[in-house]
């Protein structure tokens, strides 16, 4: 078997004949935006990829219609899976940079493909779409797909800062809807029961709940109907929230407080109060030391700056992966300065100069990793340790 160094410098060599299909593909998607559970050309494209690089590919894949799995290797333990994300956001595109480092994953398979000729495993690139609405990944994770599986990775795009020790926060999507009872608004209010009344002491108890909850939690909603018009007492209202904190565990606590404050919302109104989980719930990222570690010295061969984690970054469906087996989700810069995601400025910066660099830096990184999780089983067994305890 090859070393570790010889294996790269193969790697490196295809990543640089496979590096203008990566862009073109990126610019592809970035001209073509999809939304999530619509992306038809991104996948259909990446497919088509896939199997001229060799892989077996199924697709559909796992009952979700732009979801794929290409598979090249031995059929054999241990399995490295890289995902890959591909939907983009209503109006302002790839503002999250999918289109970029979706290709990232694709330009490392290329790198990867003929090594896994020679190694002893197997190599997965998984299509999962729709990380901006229902996180494909949870229906998978739900599944089994993720099951025994080494270790599973992808990189995100971020602007100024790269950084390996991703975390994320658990979230629970709840609608709550308030039922009462019409009536002439100034007729004959004493008839109603006003169920926005209802709906906005819910808002005031949550408002106040924030006192008693830790730092991390996160707690906000919006108005979807608060009545049809201003002479009739509502006998409709719904809202929607997001409820975060860092732990699964302490979210759920909050959310039976939350529960109570809507009880008694309904009860000083004279309302009835529901409520049911309207999008798909996604857990925290379970860090995994081993796996943080390694990725960390991959940045540093590669002359990535690294800098330090700032703490937990919205909500994704890659935590319920972390929760199964192990995982990492490295952010990457696109950007010399500091830009927020889902920004018309971060969209443009996918296909800029700085992001065909962050490309060709993320497929190398991915590359690497892989190659490092094949190759130590003293890695593969700590990973999975580090699984166990933080799970």
């Amino acid at each position: 078997m090859r070393t570790y160094n010889e294996y790269v410098n193969i790697l490196d060599r295809n990543i640089r004949d496979f590096f203008e299909e990566a862009v073109r593909l990126n610019d592809f998607m970035a001209a073509n935006p999809e939304l999530g559970g619509e992306e038809f050309q991104a996948s259909s494209r990446m497919v088509k990829t896939l199997e001229d690089l060799g892989f077996t590919v199924e697709y559909p894949f796992a009952g979700i219609e732009t979801a794929f799995r290409g598979v090249l290797g031995t059929g054999r333990s241990p399995v490295v899976a890289i995902m890959v994300e591909y939907d983009a956001l209503p109006e302002i595109g790839h503002a999250c940079g999918h289109c970029l480092h979706g290709s990232m994953s694709l330009l490392a398979a290329a790198g990867l493909a003929e090594l896994m000729k020679e190694i002893d495993g197997t190599l997965w690139v998984v299509g999962t779409p729709a990380e901006e609405t229902n996180g494909a990944k949870v229906a998978m994770v739900e599944k089994g797909v993720f099951d025994g599986v080494s270790l599973a990775m992808m990189i995100h795009c971020n602007s100024r800062d790269s950084f390996v020790r991703y975390s994320c926060l658990a979230l629970e999507p709840v609608r709550f809807t308030f039922r009462g009872k019409t009536a002439h608004a100034a007729g004959a209010p004493w008839e109603g029961l006003n169920a926005l009344n209802g709906l906005q002491l819910l808002f005031h108890a949550v408002d106040m709940l924030r006192q008693h909850v830790k730092p991390d939690v996160r707690m906000h909603g919006i108005i979807r109907e608060g009545g049809t018009a201003p002479n009739i007492v509502p006998e409709k209202a719904s809202a929607d929230f997001y409820f975060r904190s860092e732990e699964r565990k302490y979210l759920n606590e909050i959310l039976e407080k939350v529960f109570d404050c809507a009880r008694g919302a309904a009860l000083a109104t004279g309302t009835e109060v529901s409520w049911e989980i309207f999008e798909t719930s996604f857990d925290n990222m379970a860090p995994n030391e081993p796996a943080e570690v390694m990725m960390e010295e991959v940045y540093r061969e590669l002359g990535i700056p690294l800098s330090s984690s700032p703490g937990p970054m919205g909500s994704s469906d890659v935590g319920n992966v972390s929760h199964v087996c192990p995982a990492i989700q490295p952010m990457l810069a696109i950007l010399d300065r500091q830009v927020a995601a889902h920004t018309r400025e971060f969209a443009d910066a996918v296909t800029s100069p700085m992001g065909y660099e962050a490309l060709e830096k993320g497929g190398r990184a991915l590359g690497r990793a892989a190659l490092k999780a094949f190759l130590d089983a003293s890695l593969r067994e700590r990973m999975q340790s580090s699984l166990v305890e933080n799970s």
